[in-house]
């Protein structure tokens, strides 16, 4: 059976409300009088069954209904202003948002910005950077790290998950450079260990190639692989890497690699359109680019299609 929502009016009113704490507030928001608030408000409560808000107490707060209320409400306005900004720039030009685990956005797709816009002059390129396990809003083009998955359409791969150590020449300057990545005891391993069901950490790093995880090592953990690969960078710690991701730093010499071991798995960087078949011509543009920039490796059809 259908559910039957109550009025929009009340909605807006309760929710004007609450971020308010006043009724005067929501009222000049809305630009109605403050005792239309009221009746909105209880209008909507009448409608639900139940109060919104315990008005026997000073100041007023919201009840476990109201609090229930509210959660919702603020996850749809937030996807409404979302899709209303989306909308809304798109009505004023070519704009291409793309969403990415934070660690791609930063190492991969940012250091790329200027080729791509120069490839696809006149578009605007927006960013949206997401850590792992987090929701987020999906762009118009979507990378996501994970194992394949065949019941996304149009999905394509974009780089592998070949793993391996590195150090800064900060860090090797004040430690004796291991003989081979199995020698690194006694040495301070940088660990993401809150994302281990993601990626290879350490451990696994390990197991998957069939050896032993060395004792006497220090470890120093981060929650974002941003700030990880910044302390490589400082010097603190060897880190793992994946390969296609961190090129731009082995180039220039600020990491290098340590030894030849690295593990492998079916995991990577995956690319889709949100929209699939029914893209904008210029949001099939930018997955273009990347996918041909990234080496694509199409798991079903081409995305063109």
């Amino acid at each position: 059976m259908e559910t039957r929502l109550p009025p929009f009016s009340g909605l807006t009113a309760f929710h004007a409300a609450v971020r308010h704490g006043t009724l005067t507030g929501a009222a000049r928001e809305l630009n109605v009088s403050q005792p239309a608030i009221s009746r909105r408000i209880a209008q909507l409560e009448a409608d639900l069954g139940t109060p919104l808000f315990d008005r026997s107490r000073k100041p007023v707060q919201m009840t476990e209904a109201g609090r229930e209320m509210m959660a919702a409400l603020r996850s749809g306005f937030d996807m409404i202003e979302a899709a209303t900004d989306r909308i809304r720039r798109a009505a004023k030009g070519r704009v291409v948002t793309v969403s990415g685990p934070s660690g791609f956005v930063a190492y991969w797709l940012i250091p790329r910005l200027g080729a791509l816009q120069e490839a696809i002059p006149g578009t605007v390129i927006r960013i949206i950077s997401m850590e792992h396990g987090e929701a987020g809003r999906p762009g118009d083009v979507m990378i996501r790290f994970g194992v394949p998955d065949l019941q996304r359409q149009n999905e394509v791969k974009i780089l592998g998950e070949e793993v391996f150590a590195a150090a800064s020449p900060l860090y090797l300057a004040r430690h004796k450079a291991p003989g081979t990545t199995d020698d690194l005891a006694g040495h301070t391993l940088l660990t993401m260990e809150d994302a281990r069901r993601f990626w290879h950490d350490w451990p696994s790093w390990f197991a998957a190639r069939g050896a032993k995880m060395p004792g006497g090592t220090r470890h120093l953990d981060f929650n974002s692989y941003a700030m990880l690969i910044n302390a490589a960078l400082a010097g603190q710690g060897v880190c793992l890497c994946w390969s296609g991701l961190l090129d731009s730093f082995f180039e220039t010499g600020a990491l290098v690699r340590l030894g030849d071991q690295s593990a492998a798995s079916e995991r990577g960087y995956f690319l889709a359109l949100r929209d699939g078949h029914g893209a904008r011509p210029e949001v099939r543009e930018v997955l273009g680019w990347i996918a041909k920039t990234g080496g694509a490796d199409a798991l079903t059809s081409e995305p063109s299609h």
